[in-house]
């Protein structure tokens, strides 16, 4: 996603919303891909699962101060609170743990 459709789905409220943060060249960017791909057909429709190249989303980095990559930002479905961020992505059951917890 580019940044202007990213900030409109962090806007849009009602479903969950992960957002998967990656650059090209980050190999372990393409291994937390692989897992992101697998969570995202094991996930109920009412989660959103998106991704976006940090290197032409500036003002996401900025403002929600991304520290490195690979980076799963997840929203609560009203969008009332911060999103929660992971770095560390160890494995699907995780991931999807990550996006779960938020209610």
């Amino acid at each position: 996603m580019n940044e202007h459709e990213l900030l409109e789905a962090i806007g849009r409220s009602g479903t969950h919303l992960a957002v998967f943060l990656e650059t090209p060249l980050c190999g372990t960017c393409k291994v937390a891909r692989r897992m992101m791909d697998v969570a995202e057909h094991l996930l109920p429709r009412d989660y959103a699962l998106v991704s976006g190249n940090v290197n032409l989303l500036p003002s996401i980095v900025w403002q929600y101060r991304i520290a490195s990559v690979p980076a799963l930002l997840v929203f609560d479905a009203d969008r009332g609170r911060p999103p929660r961020i992971h770095y560390a992505l160890y494995s699907v059951e995780r991931v999807l743990e990550y996006i779960r917890s938020v209610n």
